[in-house]
């Protein structure tokens, strides 16, 4: 069987970052069991499990997953928005500099000579 496991994420498909809340998404959208395994790159039994998981531990579960999806509606906070946008703002940086980059003629090595 397979292990559900918790590392301080939550309850957890053991040997993949898949959470059992990833999987209830899934199924409560209404989902079928192959169909969560075939998206999230598990085998049917390691849905199945984080599945019977949820089931044997529903009230805690769902009291956590309605928390997630509270957190998820609120948005980030500030401190949170302001890594993204520092973030965003290199990372444009550095794709902007890899372009110029790209944009530039090669330069001839010394000693070599264009074909005619």
């Amino acid at each position: 069987m397979t292990d559900i496991v918790n590392r301080g994420r939550g309850p957890e498909i053991a040997g993949t970052r898949i959470t059992v809340f990833n999987v209830l998404d899934y199924y409560l959208d209404g989902w079928q069991q192959t169909a969560i395994a075939a998206t999230l790159r598990l085998s049917s039994r390691q849905v199945r499990a984080a599945l019977d998981y949820v089931k044997a531990h529903e009230a805690e579960i769902m009291e956590q997953y309605r928390k997630i999806l509270s957190r998820i509606e609120k948005g980030n906070p500030p401190e949170i928005l302001a890594k993204q946008r520092d973030t965003h703002a290199r990372f444009t940086a550095m794709k902007r500099k890899l372009a110029r980059k790209r944009r530039r003629p090669e330069k001839l090595h010394e000693g070599n000579s264009r074909r005619q």
